[in-house]
């Protein structure tokens, strides 16, 4: 009998998505570094440019998102998809020295826990509302 190749063979072109980099976000370290106090101000209070979204005057921290408008980024904190990033922002990010007690070089420390709330802008008063980063009791 003769070899007959399989038309269903998929290669790697179902890898293919996974490897793009067009629609990458930034990772959790990444936005735990902007979730500080200093660079939540300049992210949410950003200058006018007309290249992004909505001017870049809607912006979701969590989700390094711009919005078009304000009631699209009111109805994105809904969503299950911020609501997912914002349970995950809850654990704070590894640090060195907690890879190096993992390799066996220290002692066991559970990571922390904290609570995030969405961070918003106040349009009258210009001020950030729910910006508390509560740690939680374990």
């Amino acid at each position: 009998m003769t070899y007959k190749r399989k038309k269903y063979h998929r290669g790697d072109t179902h890898l293919k998505k996974g490897w793009r980099t067009k629609r990458r976000t930034k990772d959790l370290d990444e936005i735990d570094e902007d979730l500080k106090e200093e660079n939540v101000k300049q992210l949410l209070h950003q200058e006018v440019d007309l290249d992004k979204p909505g001017a870049a005057q809607h912006y979701c921290v969590h989700c390094a998102r711009y919005f078009i408008n304000q009631t699209a980024l009111h109805s994105h904190f809904t969503t299950k998809v911020h609501k997912r990033r914002l349970k995950a922002l809850e654990l704070v990010p590894y640090s060195i020295e907690e890879s190096e007690r993992a390799a066996g070089k220290g002692s066991y420390i559970e990571p922390q826990k904290r609570k995030i709330e969405t961070l918003t802008v106040d349009s009258n008063a210009e001020t950030i509302s729910q910006s508390k980063l509560v740690k939680m009791d374990s």
